[in-house]
Order: C-alpha cells, then sequence, then structure tokens
C-alpha cells in the first residue's frame, strides 16, 4: 500500500468517504493513481461499495483531483503540522497505536503534537463528568497517579472536570498522558487548560482527528470518545450523571471489547447516577483504587513487565523534618488547619509554610474551605 500522507488526506477531505471506506480502498488498492483510474464497476464491486455510493464517490475524486483549490486545502494542513510542531500519522504508518488500529472505525490520520511513545499502548483512560465534586476531583487524581506511579500511561479528554485532574494526577507523578481533542490542535478548549495543554505535549502527547481549524462543537466529541477509549486497554469511569459523555465512552470501551471500571459514589448524588447504573447493570467492574484496574489487566500489562517493575519511580523529593511532620498531620480524608494545629502544637504560622512548601512540591493539595489532602 503506497498511500502518503497527502494521499490519506485527499480521500479524508473527499465527501461520502468515512473511516471504514476509506480503509478498504487503501487496502484494496496499491496506490492513489490506481484508485483514481479504476472504473465504475470495479469500484461497485468492492465491498460496502454499491452502484450508487460508487457513484458518488467516483464523481467526488474526479471533482478532487482536477480541483486546485482541494489541494490547496491538503497543502495547508500540512504546512500548519509544521508550524504547529505536529505530526500527521495515517493509519497505514507504522506510528499508528496498535490498540486504536483495531477497532472497527479506526480514524484514518491522527494529528499528534508532542510524543507517542510504543508504551503508551500500556494505558488506561481516566473519564467523568465536567461538573465534579471533590470526591470525584480526589479519586480520579489518585487513580491516574497510582497508576503513573507504575508506568501505565493516562489517556483522559482535556475537559474542565474529571479528565483535567486525571491528567493533573499522573503529571504530578511524572507519568505520561494523552489527551485527546474533539476539535483541531490549534485549539486549546477549555481555554482555561492552556498550560496543562503545554504539560501534556511536554510529558506525552495531544491528539485529535481533526484537521486544523476544526472549532470544539458539541457533534464532535462522541467521536472524540471512541479514541480514548480505542487507545486504552481500559476506561475507568470515575463520577458520570445520567447523560454524561462519559458514558459513550464506556459504551465505546464494551463495543470495542476494552475493559470498563466505574468508581461507585453517592447514592443520593446525580454525580453519581452514570457510575453507580454502570456497576448495578454489571456494565463496568467497581473498583475503589488502581490496584483493582492493574489486577484487572495484568494479564495484558505484563508483556512489558508493568506490575512487577514499576519503570517510572516516583520523582524524589527532599523536604525538611518540620515539613514531614505537617504532611502527616493530613489524614486519608481532607484535614482543617485547625485541626493540625490543635494535634499537633506547632504553631500556625509554621503549619502555614509548610503546608504551602508541601503544595509547591506537589504533595499536597488545598481544597476550599481552609483543608488539605495528600496526593
Amino acid at each position: 500500500m503506497d498511500f502518503s500522507v497527502r494521499d490519506i488526506l485527499f480521500l479524508k477531505f473527499t465527501p461520502d468517504l468515512g473511516p471504514s471506506r476509506i480503509r478498504t480502498l487503501i487496502s484494496t488498492f496499491d496506490n492513489i493513481e490506481s484508485l483514481l483510474n479504476t472504473p465504475f464497476k470495479g469500484l461497485s464491486r468492492i465491498e460496502g461499495f454499491d452502484d450508487v455510493l460508487s457513484s458518488k464517490v467516483i464523481k467526488g475524486l474526479k471533482k478532487n483531483s482536477s480541483d486546485r483549490s482541494f489541494f490547496e486545502k491538503i497543502d495547508k494542513q500540512i504546512a500548519l503540522a509544521e508550524k504547529y510542531n505536529t505530526e500527521i500519522i495515517p493509519i497505514n504508518d507504522q506510528k499508528y497505536p496498535e490498540n486504536l488500529k483495531n477497532i472497527y472505525d479506526a480514524p484514518v490520520v491522527l494529528y499528534i503534537r508532542g510524543n507517542y511513545k510504543p508504551e503508551d499502548e500500556f494505558s488506561v483512560a481516566i473519564v467523568g463528568s465536567r461538573n465534579v465534586s471533590e470526591y470525584g476531583t480526589l479519586t480520579a487524581e489518585r487513580i491516574a497517579s497510582d497508576l503513573a506511579a507504575k508506568g501505565i500511561t493516562v489517556v483522559s479528554g482535556m475537559a474542565s472536570g474529571i479528565d483535567s485532574h486525571a491528567h493533573w494526577g499522573c503529571l504530578r507523578s511524572g507519568g505520561r498522558t494523552i489527551a485527546v481533542l474533539g476539535n483541531g490542535l490549534d485549539y486549546v478548549y477549555p481555554s482555561s487548560n492552556k498550560r496543562l495543554y503545554d504539560e501534556i505535549t511536554g510529558n506525552g502527547a495531544v491528539v485529535s482527528e481533526y484537521p486544523f481549524g476544526t472549532k470544539p462543537l458539541r457533534d464532535n466529541f462522541p467521536g472524540r470518545n471512541r479514541i480514548i477509549s480505542g487507545l486504552s486497554l481500559g476506561t475507568v469511569v470515575v463520577e458520570a450523571s445520567k447523560k454524561s459523555g462519559a458514558l459513550i465512552t464506556a459504551k465505546y470501551a464494551l463495543e470495542q471489547n476494552k475493559e470498563v471500571f466505574a468508581v461507585p459514589g453517592n447514592v443520593s448524588s446525580s454525580r453519581s447516577e452514570g457510575t453507580n447504573m454502570l456497576i448495578r447493570d454489571c456494565a463496568a467492574k467497581l473498583v475503589l483504587s488502581a490496584d483493582d484496574v492493574i489486577t484487572e489487566l495484568e494479564p495484558k500489562l505484563s508483556k512489558l513487565n508493568l506490575i512487577k517493575e514499576e519503570k517510572r519511580e516516583r520523582r524524589e523529593i527532599n523536604i525538611s523534618e518540620s515539613e514531614k511532620k505537617v504532611y502527616y498531620l493530613i489524614e486519608d480524608e481532607p484535614t482543617l488547619v485547625d485541626a493540625m494545629v490543635q494535634k499537633s502544637g506547632i504553631t500556625l504560622p509554621v503549619i502555614l509554610t509548610d503546608l504551602l512548601s508541601l503544595e509547591l512540591k506537589g504533595l499536597i493539595k488545598k481544597l476550599p474551605g481552609n483543608k488539605y489532602v495528600r496526593l
């Protein structure tokens, strides 16, 4: 199969050709020239191409092949990829992610900014609602952090809420993370995640199937979700309402024969209705920690011995004796500063100074109400 990036973009931008049809064409024809020269009957005999569709496709291919502006559109994408330090990887490229290649409607091209590595095949998706609780925030960060400590890449969608906290939890443990966007890579959505976007490109990759110039439209996100689950060995849903997009990701994962996990939540909270429903209906396995996920995926993860030997040790962070005392005053649950003072007898100014230092080192997090929690 001798189809260049330019050839694949030519097919991608041709009407009536979706991912599965393009995959059929590039596996049937030797190159773009042989496809363009095929007669109507030759195309209509291919599985998935009836007479009506074949007529439309051939008409579209011939029209585009003689349209200068159409090729200018393709060349502009290639130029923008260079401008934004982005690699355009077609599905017939050896660098295309193997996990994703095996799903039914795999994207024919991926725009990747950052660096996708072979070990990223050993990845787990963490998704959930944008409207997140303190419980969801802490759980997403903790699971992501613990997975990263085992050398497992964390995949999510860089949305507000659970997605963002999963990315940050992974990054704070020195791990690799992948963000899949529902827009072109020249847009940062939400704009408040600009810093997160930059951190991910330096410690993983930002990925999209959408061309440069594509805005974050609502209709793009269900398709984005199939890539999140497709890149991963399993998907963890942390918090989700009944109508959360995270449930769409879980649905795609099930269709792709991937593992689905859900963290149980408060039965009276609307934020947990979706996750509890997944568990109740046996669509997802109940998990309480990263260890539960790792145990379930161990046969797949053990290929690189990720379970027995941590490939990425947590970053060594030097902390003073005073900071250690304050760190251990923080319970597993969010702890009030006043409670630390009463329990230890350490003065408030000292505790506040050490808390700020610990927070800057990424070991704890400040919560509303003057509370702190370990990361």
